[in-house]
């Protein structure tokens, strides 16, 4: 297998973002993905990317509303890094060919995301996402960067605490690879599947997160989970932000539009950790109502909508057969974004050297304890360029060395030992609905501690029988039964985190609610959550947050 400067792990965003930057470095390149880059789960992004384009906003205004919504827990130096450097990147993409819509003057238009104080939301129609990953990806095919996708990456490869590459097994033959590299760039997105509804692709299982905390690299705010407050019924299937912006108001059974007893200045436009409580709040007034609320668009223009969201409109006919000019579109909220993450510097660093994160895995500190929509493809962009070249330069720096057969043959070993594992009485399936079903109830929107304990319990309970879980087909070809069960280890390592992390903040920040500690306390949880990987599980430390030039204000 040939050695790289810079070996990227996830095919999405933020990904090829690191991948071209680094390439662009003039760094030697690869990228391993357990999917085709087109199939990312990026594709699904619908909102769009926020920059300050215009006289009336600045970088500064960007930036105090990205400190704000994320209740001051932000890093303030890498919320000015974002914000300062989201102009050019966002022009970049325009250049490499990105066709966002524009305005009456031929400008490129901007909307008004929840939250944010000025039109700053760069889209095209609600189909960014998919737009953008198609543009980066020909600028992936231009480069001739090579893509080894359906490869699963099983393990870091680290020598005395310095990463020196990664494991994967090829999905296509069962063969496992060692793939040595300078520098590590993991870009494997988020965890959703963890929970039992969410906006996630089947992919989001935690994998970089788990990999990272396994080789020794600390996690953030691990208890900074951000749900969607809008998507359609019992589908998962996410209603954009835009459709708030656009207009449509949210509705309770009774047709009242709700939000005016929950934040009656912004309404629909509140963060969406407010809206997703408010929404979840009217759902339990109602019981009888199926476990939702509506989205009601049957006031505004029927030929705007159709212009400015075919998307949406296209996917609520088909899945819900719901026409969205003439009906209530129903709604709940699912869980959407993790916040917390591998920690980061602002260029992608983690606490293990020659090893990078960028991305839905990643925190580097800009969210704080709730995400701006249009600050995630933000984020993946501004990171993850930075990422590249920081890791291009330390690749070039740190020759990669081939990878020892000792730990080749230990590697082997252990995912052998899965494979020819017999299927017992459980089953990967029945463990992942387990696992999704205590972490939506116990460990969702709201949370206390009754809850969070009971979950902490039944969690270890789950890695307990994860021990001793086996394959039905362990065959080589395309056999996914070893790939699933990973990804199950994935998981519940990281909710066995995310819980503990719950737990132990007293107090209710951004998107992280618990029902016993409703106030804000910004005296004694003003600081990060740092967690480190021990035989005992996770242990927890604080870190203070970095503070330029915003105070916290608001609190109780």
């Amino acid at each position: 297998m040939p050695q790289y400067d810079v070996l990227v792990v996830g095919g999405g965003f933020a990904g090829m973002s690191a991948a071209i930057s680094a390439q662009e470095q003039g760094a030697s390149v690869a990228i391993v993905s357990k999917l085709h880059p087109l199939r990312s789960h990026s594709s699904g992004v619908h909102s769009g990317i926020n920059a300050s384009l215009r006289g009336e906003d600045t970088w500064e205004a960007h930036a105090l509303d990205t400190v704000v919504a994320g209740a001051y827990l932000g890093e303030q130096d890498a919320v000015e890094v974002l914000c300062q450097e989201a102009p050019k990147d966002v022009i970049r993409l325009e250049h490499m060919g990105v066709a966002f819509d524009r305005d009456g003057e031929g400008r490129i238009d901007q909307v008004r995301f929840a939250g944010a104080s000025h039109p700053r939301t760069c889209y095209c129609r609600d189909s960014t996402g998919h737009i953008l990953l198609q543009v980066l990806y020909e600028q992936v095919l231009r480069l001739d960067i090579p893509v080894f996708h359906e490869w699963f990456a099983t393990s870091l490869v680290t020598d005395d605490g310095v990463c020196r590459g990664v494991f994967a097994r090829d999905m296509r033959t069962g063969a496992l690879q060692a793939f040595p590299a300078g520098a590590v760039v993991l870009a494997t997105g988020g965890i959703g599947r963890m929970y039992g509804a969410s906006t996630s692709s089947t992919g989001a299982t935690a994998d970089g997160m788990a990999l990272a905390y396994r080789a020794g690299a600390v996690l953030r705010d691990m208890e900074m989970v951000q749900f969607s407050p809008t998507t359609l019924g019992s589908h998962g299937v996410l209603i954009t932000e835009a459709a708030r912006e656009e207009g449509a108001y949210l509705v309770n059974a009774r047709g009242d539009r709700f939000m005016n007893d929950y934040a009656p200045e912004a309404m629909e436009l509140a963060p969406r950790d407010v809206c997703a409580r408010a929404i979840e709040t009217e759902i339990a007034k109602e019981p009888g109502n199926g476990g939702v609320v509506y989205l009601d668009f049957r006031h505004l223009d029927k030929d705007k909508l159709a212009r400015r969201l075919p998307e949406t409109r296209m996917l609520v006919k088909d899945l819900a057969g719901v026409d969205l000019s003439k009906d209530l579109v129903p709604i709940r909220p699912a869980m959407h974004r993790p916040i917390g993450g591998i920690k980061t510097d602002t260029h992608g660093a983690t606490s293990v050297s020659g090893l990078y994160a960028v991305g839905e895995s990643a925190n580097s500190g800009v969210h704080g304890a709730n995400r701006l929509g249009g600050n995630s493809l933000l984020e993946c962009v501004v990171m993850g360029r930075r990422a590249g070249s920081s890791g291009a330069a330390h690749g070039r720096e740190t020759s990669a060395t081939q990878v020892s057969q000792a730990l080749e043959v230990e590697e082997e070993k252990r995912i052998k030992a899965l494979a020819d594992r017999p299927r017992g009485v459980d089953s990967p399936g029945g463990l992942r609905r387990e696992l999704g079903a205590l972490m939506q109830n116990r460990v969702g929107i709201s949370r206390d501690e009754k809850g969070l304990k009971s979950a902490g319990t039944d969690i270890e309970k789950l890695l307990e029988r994860y021990e001793s879980l086996g394959t039905q087909n362990s065959s080589g070809g395309f056999s996914l039964d070893v790939c699933t069960n990973l990804e199950l280890g994935n998981m519940l390592e990281i909710a066995r985190v995310i819980t503990v992390s719950a737990l132990a903040r007293h107090e209710s920040r951004g998107a992280h609610y618990r029902k016993d500690f409703s106030d804000r306390n910004d005296k004694d949880w003003h600081k990060h959550t740092i967690a480190t990987r021990t035989s005992d599980g996770p242990q927890l430390e604080y870190e203070p947050v970095t503070v330029t030039r915003w105070k916290p204000e608001g609190s109780s």
